[in-house]
């Protein structure tokens, strides 16, 4: 019943990893000292335990503490501050691993859709997804919409706007979601009337979602009403609980792809925060997300590719929790690197192309095709 949480704890020696390991389990639950916590249910149920502790190398040492669902309770935002709440403000602690156990598992059951659910939407059985990304801010409706209308018409399996295009006087969100849907819509029936309908062969529309707090949920209406088929969520912004919202609204039924912005200093630092592959893949997979984004290796950003390897390898864990979901490497994506990435990452995965389309200006439908020829002849040769 009770979940997991594995700490990679900073210290001289295990004395001192213990002590600090005793001092999490009392930090994340009960916030008091030990000789005041109250015996019988508190101190047995509610208080961390400390299942397992070790060395892992000089100076570093593995903790494993868990807790009780009670003390989660039901909603996503407390379960993730017994997780890391107020020891994330402490140096010397990271977490490297989550197991929620069958309760907490069952209260949040990850992502609504997957990747064969992604996968039986835009109708791209296999293979790795090509998503364009509707920018550079500054562009007014029209303008996105037309980009949108092409990548769809060139056969992008996602079209996903940038983080940065929000709700701006330039393309306020409503009227761009609504002509941009309304495009990318007009683009698939063209595609499907030129290559003979049941093709079964879809873009998806992913808007960016915007708005102040008391916007949010009617804004997360509107985007399913105007037509969109996925909403990019920024959870470092807007939180992981409107993730878990969409995630688990059946009405909606829409899939989420998530966006790292803001969520950088959680990862940046070796001894703090989480490692990658828990941020960009474990709670992505907690919260509800279908397709995680993370900076790509050799893009703009500096992730390594052992760090890439351990996100994609978290997105997809067929152990959970959840479905397995889409990992979603963007920034220096190229068609000449189509080849070593779908070395790297395999076929279960959604490459985002943004400023080398859109240095093709007129042309951008060739790059996506290009793209698809690359990617096609890459994992062709790998089967």
């Amino acid at each position: 019943m009770r979940f997991a949480v594995t700490y990679r704890i900073f210290a001289a020696d295990l004395a001192e990893a213990r002590a600090r390991a005793e001092a999490i389990a009392l930090e994340q639950t009960v916030e008091i000292p030990r000789d005041v916590v109250p015996e019988g249910y508190i101190a047995e149920e509610i208080l961390g335990r400390i299942e397992e502790i070790g060395p892992e190398a000089e100076g570093r040492f593995r903790a494993t503490i868990s807790y009780s669902p009670d003390s989660a309770g039901a909603e996503l935002a407390q379960f993730f501050n017994v997780i890391f709440g107020n020891s994330s403000i402490q140096r010397g602690l990271r977490v490297i691993g989550i197991d929620p156990g069958e309760e907490m598992a069952r209260r949040h059951p990850g992502p609504r859709f997957g990747i064969d659910g992604i996968r039986a939407l835009c109708g791209r059985t296999r293979g790795g997804l090509i998503a364009p990304v509707l920018k550079p801010q500054g562009l007014d409706a029209d303008a996105l919409a037309e980009i949108g209308y092409r990548c769809a018409r060139a056969g992008a399996d996602l079209i996903k706007e940038d983080h940065g295009i929000m709700d701006q006087p330039m393309a306020p969100f409503r009227e761009r979601v609504e002509k941009t849907a309304i495009a990318v819509a007009r683009a698939n029936a063209e595609s499907g009337a030129e290559t003979g309908a049941g093709t079964g062969r879809k873009t998806l529309y992913f808007p960016s979602l915007a708005g102040a707090p008391d916007e949010i949920e009617a804004n997360i209406r509107f985007a399913k009403q105007a037509g969109a088929d996925g909403v990019l969520v920024m959870p470092g912004l807007l939180g992981f609980g409107v993730v878990a919202r969409i995630a688990r609204d059946p009405w909606l039924n829409l899939p989420v792809m998530t966006h790292p912005s803001f969520l950088g200093p959680y990862v940046l630092s070796a001894d703090t925060g989480f490692d990658h592959g828990v941020m960009f893949g474990t709670l992505q997979r907690l919260a509800g997300a279908d397709i995680s984004v993370f900076p790509n290796v050799g893009g703009r950003f500096g992730f390594s590719a052992a760090e890439c390897g351990q996100i994609a390898r978290a997105c997809r864990d067929p152990a959970g929790p959840g479905l397995a979901m889409l990992p979603s490497p963007g920034g220096g994506m190229s068609v000449a690197r189509a080849g070593n990435m779908a070395a790297m990452y395999g076929t279960d995965v959604v490459y985002l192309l943004g400023g080398s389309l859109l240095r093709l200006g007129d042309r951008i439908e060739e790059g996506i095709h290009a793209m698809r020829a690359a990617l096609d002849r890459a994992e062709g040769a790998a089967r």
